[in-house]
């Protein structure tokens, strides 16, 4: 179906980015081969670094003449395989594309390339007053990269999920085409909504190379609360109840004491609070201290009311980094504990969190595998980990087959979602099927086809 890569191919493509930008065989790194997890491997035929959307519109027409598979990569930070060239090609790396192009502060957008990291816009936003509210866990991942899988993070519980700030993108089509889909405008009703067909996608519909994303003022007061509970059941219970307070915090984390205690370790930090089994860490933010103090502790009375064991003020920019900075570490702490480790992210109804979590434990104690786990309890968006440990790899593969089958069913049966943020990419893309079934399946593959007729774009992926 596709042809491989030739010598001819590779003089064009370091005539379109430049020799050292084109890598090939022993000259790539096997870094390239995986994500952040590594579970997928497959070393694309070669590596192109390009810098503009122009470069990246002539690889694509000579991807499209030739019929060569062509996966975008930025960071490498996901976890589902989506960025792995499955199916060889050119693995086409967007991380030089790394400017921030125009600040609007009349229209608050800013205009940035993909490459662009998550913690650099974070930054630059806040140095000129404004805040850009879609947070995930890795600061370190690209915008191109977050808007392709429709990154969420900590502040959805207020804000709302990277779709909610993307105004307008520049993309390029698998044939090579660059068009506009979007406008720097607050409303728009013109037609479908190709824009955001496109974010979420994964790569598999076009390029982005541009996007126009929304900013919000920079609130003028952010506080945190440290709130330890008894178990995880009375933790993950006071959710709804501080939801229904009227009072809407920025964050709403959900941690149990040995995922933190994984992290105290990795980090070498002590965390404020280690003696209870379960945590809510809960951000407020606003633009007087008057209204943040008051909607802290409204929360902090209620939890106490309904059994926290205490509430901790985390207010000093100390408090707050080891708070933070051990909650951004989760995941790096849990695959540190283990020899090897898969991720279930999904998503269910806040009410049914508990019931969720609680099935996790009793599979891992059925099972005989860890399965430690975190997540954004203000949103049911869960990151359950299946840690391999000592486990050889015929055992391995059947308890963490078994481990996933009875996860997404489960949250299947809650009401949930295969994903809440990371995406499908490769490794999950079964169970999406199944979750789905045949005609919304269908309707995918047909949008797939529509944008890309000779699926050359990371093919293998999300609906194929």
């Amino acid at each position: 179906m596709y042809n491989k890569i030739t010598e001819k191919d590779v003089a064009a493509l370091r005539a379109i980015v430049g020799e050292s930008d084109v890598l090939v065989g022993e000259e790539i790194s096997p870094d390239y081969a995986h994500d952040e997890l590594g579970g997928i491997e497959k070393m694309p035929e070669a590596l192109v670094r390009v810098y503009s959307t122009e470069q990246i519109s002539e690889v694509m027409k000579l991807a499209y003449e030739r019929c060569i598979p062509v996966t975008v990569r930025g960071s490498g930070t996901g976890l589902v395989g989506a960025a792995v060239a499955v199916e060889g090609g050119i693995l086409m790396e967007t991380t030089k594309m790394n400017k921030i192009l125009e600040l609007d502060r009349n229209n608050l957008t800013v205009t940035v390339q993909p490459g662009v990291l998550l913690m650099e816009l974070a930054a630059f936003a806040e140095e000129n007053d404004f805040l850009y509210p879609p947070d995930p866990g890795e600061k370190s991942a690209t915008i191109g990269g977050n808007i392709s899988t429709n990154a969420g993070g900590m502040r959805a519980v207020k804000y709302g999920v990277t779709r909610d700030y993307v105004r307008a993108l520049t993309v390029v089509m698998p044939n090579g085409e660059i068009l506009e889909l979007g406008a720097k405008v607050a409303k728009n009703s013109s037609g479908y909504s190709l824009k955001d067909l496109v974010i979420g996608s994964e790569g598999t519909l076009c390029i982005i190379t541009e996007a126009v994303l929304k900013l919000v003022p920079l609130p003028k007061v952010s506080v945190s609360l440290l709130v330890p509970f008894k178990d995880m059941k009375s933790a993950i219970e006071a959710v709804p109840e501080i939801i229904r307070s009227k009072v809407t915090p920025t964050a709403i984390e959900y941690m149990s004491r040995d995922t933190i205690l994984f992290s105290e370790s990795y980090l070498g930090k002590k965390f404020p609070d280690t003696k209870n089994d379960a945590y809510i860490l809960l951000t407020f933010d606003g633009n007087t201290d008057e209204q943040v103090e008051a909607d802290m502790n409204t929360v902090a009375n209620l939890c106490l009311e309904i059994g926290a064991i205490d509430a901790y003020i985390v207010d000093t920019e100390e408090r707050k980094k080891s708070v933070w900075s051990a909650r951004g570490a989760f995941l790096e702490a849990i695959k540190a504990s283990t020899s090897e480790m898969d991720e279930c992210d999904v998503v269910v109804p806040k009410d049914m969190i508990a019931e969720f979590i609680k099935f996790t434990h009793a599979l891992s104690d059925e099972m005989g595998v860890r399965i430690p786990s975190f997540g954004h309890a203000g949103d049911g968006n869960l990151h359950i980990y299946i840690c391999r440990d000592d486990l050889d790899d015929a055992t391995w593969k059947q308890k963490l087959e078994v481990c996933f089958d009875r996860m997404y069913k489960k949250a299947e049966e809650l009401g949930g979602l295969v994903s809440g943020e990371h995406g499908i990419g490769y490794a999950k893309k079964d169970y999406l099927k199944k979750q789905y079934g045949e005609t919304p399946i269908a309707l995918m593959q047909g949008i797939k086809r529509v944008f890309d007729t000779k699926n050359i774009l990371n093919p293998g992926k999300v609906c194929f």
